[in-house]
């Protein structure tokens, strides 16, 4: 049976049916701060936040919250499965595909109305939407049809939606070439198909398309042009894009990628920086590692430099895939 506080909520929600809540300043900024910690993957830290966005209807904010409480509880935990619950209510395909994939029909004898189940209602609402040219409605038709094990309508969204210019589709597209699933039997040719899909999505200023297409050119040993958008990533707040900038600058001969000259106060400047903001095993790992490459000097000349790199705008990420671990 359908929870009480999901009855409540869907009778406050349902008044505006199909539309994007305005939130107020005030849960606005919460909302901005929960994404942050999000992209930073602290799912505990990030939940006081979004609460209060979802408190007052945000949809996003629901599904987030159900992805948090999922990857903490590894698995479809009751309270992951609510806030589930409440995003789907609302039509959010991400979220109908999650209650599938935990099993809540089964489990939680929580199975939509008016579908045989939650791949089913998921696709009956998304479909009419992609086929009026909506390209996040063909994108989300992706990972529906896959979840219907129907690849080949999967693929033709994807396309559909890149070649419209959705860039986190043009990112993915790009992503499935290079893992095969497309016929190039020549490496070179995979790898200059999914460059040009990365290029169109980082060309947008679609950070995690930056990242792939710099991986991608150091590949075709283009390392110029792969250093740029090294560049341009970190300037974006790519975590990977910044910890790659600091390592190039520790030790340019770490990677044909790194085309730069040796800049150890700079790279140690930004390692300091990084552990400042995100911190974690892996920023101190990774400063632990490199810690032999600069000196006591250089070290404490760093720190004074960090002030530059630290909480520049926009905020570091991880950019986690909305749909994805």
């Amino acid at each position: 049976m359908m929870r009480l506080a999901h009855i409540l909520l869907a009778g406050t929600l349902l008044t505006l049916p199909g539309t994007a809540i305005a939130l107020e300043p005030e849960v606005q900024e919460a909302k901005d701060e929960g994404m942050r910690l999000w992209g930073q993957h602290e799912w505990i830290k990030m939940q006081p936040y979004l609460e209060k966005a979802a408190e007052a209807g945000d949809v996003e904010a629901m599904y987030y919250l159900g992805e948090a409480t999922r990857l903490l509880g590894r698995g479809l935990t009751e309270e992951a499965m609510d806030w589930y619950l409440q995003a789907a209510e609302q039509g959010d395909p991400y979220a109908m595909l999650r209650l599938f994939q935990g099993g809540a029909c089964v489990a939680g004898d929580e199975c939509p109305e008016n579908a045989e189940g939650w791949r089913e209602k998921a696709l009956a609402e998304t479909l009419p939407k992609a086929e009026d040219g909506d390209t996040e409605a063909m994108l989300a038709l992706n990972y529906i049809y896959r979840a219907l094990d129907e690849d080949g309508e999967a693929q033709d969204w994807l396309e559909r939606a890149a070649e419209q210019g959705n860039p986190e589709a043009q990112t993915r597209l790009g992503k499935y070439i290079l893992d095969g699933q497309s016929w190039y039997f020549l490496e070179s040719r995979r790898l200059k198909a999914a460059e040009e899909w990365f290029r169109k999505a980082a060309e947008q200023g679609y950070v995690p398309a930056m990242d792939r297409l710099s991986a991608t050119l150091s590949n075709l040993e283009r390392y110029k042009d792969a250093w740029e958008w090294t560049v341009k990533s970190s300037e974006a707040g790519d975590l990977n894009g910044r910890r790659w900038l600091a390592n190039c600058y520790l030790n340019p001969d770490e990677a044909p990628r790194c085309n730069t000259e040796k800049k150890p106060v700079v790279g140690w400047a930004i390692l300091y920086a990084i552990n400042e903001e995100v911190g974690g095993p892996s920023s101190e790992r990774s400063m632990r590692l490199r810690r032999d490459q600069v000196t006591d000097e250089q070290c404490e000349e760093a720190k004074s430099l960090a002030e530059e790199w630290q909480n520049k705008q926009p905020p570091l990420s991880n950019f986690p895939p909305r749909f994805g671990f």
